[in-house]
């Protein structure tokens, strides 16, 4: 799924451009992907017919669509150049990680919130469907919003860094171009190295206490566990 065009995405997005329209045009392309991701690898034990419903695809539409703007920094830049200092601007960039992080995380929350709402499927420790938590939804969209934040969050903040510390060096100083690429080449290999580390953060197959699941579950005669599928 993760091929050469979606890392191609991933860079194009994060490293800085001298206009809006190329960002926004490489913001829009990854934030559509990651919105068509994460609704493809949801959970829809309790979707009907596993089709997408009206309100899913325009949930799906406005977020690709504001996580696109949102994600861009030249739009800030701009905003912001004519009202604050130069030594706030360059403030700005690592803190752009984190918010580059949150919207990672805000597209799951958003494209998979019907899994809150209509609730997931729970099976015991022998895999046998239980029935549909509401209570289990929440929880399952939580790990995979984190684990999301996780991904692009680090495939943001690290190149940053190393391109902060990189340029403190007399060599770097001597030879300006070779930031471009180092940060290019960097971002490829941290967002190669994170997929497995975040897809991994928690388990496919989650655990939930039946205390914290509906009453529906609370008399059945079974472990103090339960578990469901939390999806991608």
């Amino acid at each position: 799924i993760f091929h050469l065009f979606l890392f191609l995405q991933v860079v194009a997005s994060l490293i800085p451009h001298k206009g809006i329209k190329p960002a926004l045009f490489w913001q829009f392309l990854l934030q559509t992907y990651c919105a068509g991701f994460n609704h493809a690898n949801r959970n829809a034990t309790a979707t009907k017919d596993n089709k997408t419903s009206m309100k899913q695809s325009i949930l799906i539409v406005g977020t690709a669509a504001y996580s696109s703007f949102a994600g861009v920094r030249e739009i800030f830049v701009t905003v912001l150049a004519s009202h604050v200092p130069s030594r706030v601007l360059k403030c700005f960039e690592p803190n752009m990680c984190g918010f580059i992080a949150c919207l990672a995380a805000f597209s799951v929350i958003v494209v998979r919130s019907e899994e809150a709402d209509n609730g997931i499927r729970v099976f015991d420790s022998n895999g046998n469907a239980i029935g549909l938590s509401k209570a289990a939804g929440p929880k399952a969209i939580k790990e995979t919003a984190l684990s999301r934040a996780a991904l692009f969050g680090t495939t943001a903040a690290v190149p940053t860094l190393l391109l902060a510390l990189l340029k403190r060096a007399k060599f770097v100083q001597r030879n300006p171009m070779i930031i471009a690429p180092v940060r290019h080449i960097s971002t490829a290999i941290i967002f190669g190295l994170m997929i497995p580390v975040s897809f991994s953060l928690f388990p496919q197959f989650g655990k939930i206490k039946k205390e914290s699941l509906e009453e529906e579950f609370q008399s059945l005669d079974r472990n103090g566990e339960l578990f469901y599928h939390r999806g991608l």
